[in-house]
């Protein structure tokens, strides 16, 4: 059993399937699949079973993975770990992060924290909520951008993005100051499909009504071009304004009665942060957050 085997594994699990594992490591598809198999015939066991929709791990390959995991990070810890005792800070800087939040919100940080730490890698993996968690939970990543965190971690608040209504430009709403949420009940609704989704279910529930939902869509591009196109109305967040800011008036944004907001936090993984052994890029950036953050790390 071989270090690289387990890192093979691990990328094949973390991006869901033997060509983005290989595109992942920098090594072929083929090159991958003999590693599993090679890992897969000295422990006795089938521990990854391909499917359409991607790889699914056995219970045998669960119990693999997360020991694996523990290795690899281990491993990697005794490299850096000694660096940071040196007063260097290297390594690899594993985030998540939610599409429309990472210009807005991740970017600038990763910016300055890559300049104050030019010899830590970073790399950036973006989802849903339900992405991030899964990441955060099984140590695929150190620190995550999320909707809500789960109770248990721990997290910075770093902003509080607002959801408005977005309407056909054309809409009999388009030109009003503000848009209840009873109003966008009585139309066809475009549901994401993704993080905001129980959020825009609790406004409805609040506002007494169910939505009349026409269409669901995982992409905030998506929902844009549908609603662009007269097929509905939808609720999205502010932060990801670069979605419909070019498409020469097709939508229009309202904000909603009452005012709905998402508060977005950075959450760091419960098996480095709750034993203390992030590792130092991961602290670093902790450190760098919590230094802009208002009103700073809170337990929820």
């Amino acid at each position: 059993m071989r270090l690289t085997q387990l890192r093979v594994l691990l990328a094949v699990v973390d991006h869901g399937g033997f060509t983005a594992a290989a595109e992942r490591t920098g090594v072929s598809q083929p090159a991958v699949s003999r590693a599993v198999a090679a890992l897969e015939s000295e422990l006795g066991a089938r521990l990854v079973v391909r499917g359409r929709d991607g790889v699914r791990l056995t219970e045998p390959g669960r119990r693999a993975v997360a020991h694996a995991r523990e290795a690899v990070r281990h491993f990697d810890l005794v490299r850096t770990e000694v660096a940071a005792a040196a007063g260097e800070v290297t390594g690899e800087l594993r985030l998540a992060s939610l599409p429309t939040a990472t210009g807005a919100l991740l970017a600038p940080r990763i910016a300055e924290f890559t300049d104050r730490y030019p010899q830590v890698r970073v790399r950036l993996l973006e989802g849903f909520d339900r992405d991030v968690r899964a990441w955060l939970e099984r140590g695929a990543v150190e620190a995550g951008l999320l909707t809500r965190p789960a109770p248990g971690l721990e997290a910075v608040e770093l902003a509080s993005d607002e959801m408005v209504a977005l309407l056909p430009a054309a809409h009999p709403l388009a030109d009003a100051s503000s848009v209840p949420v009873s109003a966008l009940a009585r139309e066809p609704f475009i549901l994401s499909s993704g993080g905001c989704r129980p959020l825009i279910r609790q406004a409805a529930r609040d506002a007494g009504v169910e939505l009349d939902v026409a269409f669901e869509a995982a992409q905030l591009s998506a929902i844009v071009a549908m609603v662009g196109s007269g097929l509905g109305v939808s609720i999205v967040p502010t932060l990801g304004r670069d979605a419909w800011r070019n498409t020469e008036g097709a939508v229009v944004t309202r904000p909603l009665r009452p005012r709905l907001h998402r508060t977005l936090a950075l959450a760091f993984s419960p098996a480095g942060a709750e034993a203390g052994e992030l590792s130092p890029a991961a602290r670093a950036f902790r450190q760098l957050v919590r230094d802009h953050a208002e009103p700073g790390p809170a337990r929820v």
